[in-house]
């Protein structure tokens, strides 16, 4: 059964950063997609979807890696 995450990252201006993002995401053992709707210079929206539950902390360390950060709130996920 697959599992639907969506949240929020900061600092994406074009196609570039998203690529660099899914990618990161995509190392996440279980991740099957991630789509990015993209915001230029706005939180964009990040839909995950998984084989298996994800961490806040995969999460963030996958984003940060790419050169993002998660927007915080009050649970990152």
């Amino acid at each position: 059964m697959s599992q639907t995450t969506t949240f929020s990252v900061d600092g994406m201006t074009c196609g570039n950063c998203v690529r660099h993002v899914t990618e990161e995401l995509q190392t996440i053992p279980g991740v099957r997609d991630v789509t990015v709707d993209l915001h230029a210079g706005a939180s964009s929206p990040v839909t995950v979807v998984s084989d298996e539950p994800l961490t806040d902390d995969a999460v963030r360390a996958a984003v940060e890696e790419a050169g993002y950060a998660v927007t915080p709130r009050g649970s990152l996920l």
